[in-house]
């Protein structure tokens, strides 16, 4: 038997696989390759997902959902259009809400076209990009997520 799979920990497995949505083997390969470190472990398995996501960006994106923000008293709206591959993920909770905090980051910080939006800071963290929230939602689904583009819309503009 290989001595770094001894090393491998099940918990730490469970945990990785908890925290990033990653698969049982690819969190206890991640450990493995980390030699039992649970940070290099998180960021490998981060890395790998960015590099799934970038492949699967090729793939045509036919479904999705078109998503509204209304700011409160009415002055400012967003529609967004976000796409996914299959309209099983469209319906999904996860891709629902980021429908929508894409609208509100719209009405919010008026971006000129969807490449400026998608390297604005996230208005709720902003330690994230929009595109990080795009690309997060790519990996775990494991589908092509994008956004297609969008409008906003203020009184008297």
């Amino acid at each position: 038997m290989d001595t770094k799979q001894k090393k491998v920990d099940p918990k730490e497995i469970q945990r990785l696989r908890e925290e990033t949505n990653a698969g049982v083997m690819d969190c206890k390969r991640a450990l493995e390759d980390a030699d039992g470190s649970y940070t290099k472990a998180k960021e490998l398995l981060r890395e790998r997902g960015l590099e799934k996501a970038a492949s699967k960006s090729e793939r045509e994106a036919k479904e999705g959902v078109i998503a509204s923000y209304i700011h409160a008293g009415g002055r400012i709206g967003a529609l967004v259009e976000i796409a996914s591959e299959t309209d099983f993920v469209a319906r999904g909770e996860e891709f629902q809400k980021l429908a929508q905090e894409v609208a509100m980051q719209v009405a919010a910080m008026a971006p000129a076209d969807v490449d400026e939006l998608l390297s604005q800071a996230y208005i709720r963290d902003a330690s994230r990009t929009v595109k990080d929230l795009v690309t997060t939602l790519a990996v775990k689904t494991g589908e092509n997520v994008s956004v297609r583009r969008f409008q906003r819309f203020a009184l008297g503009e």
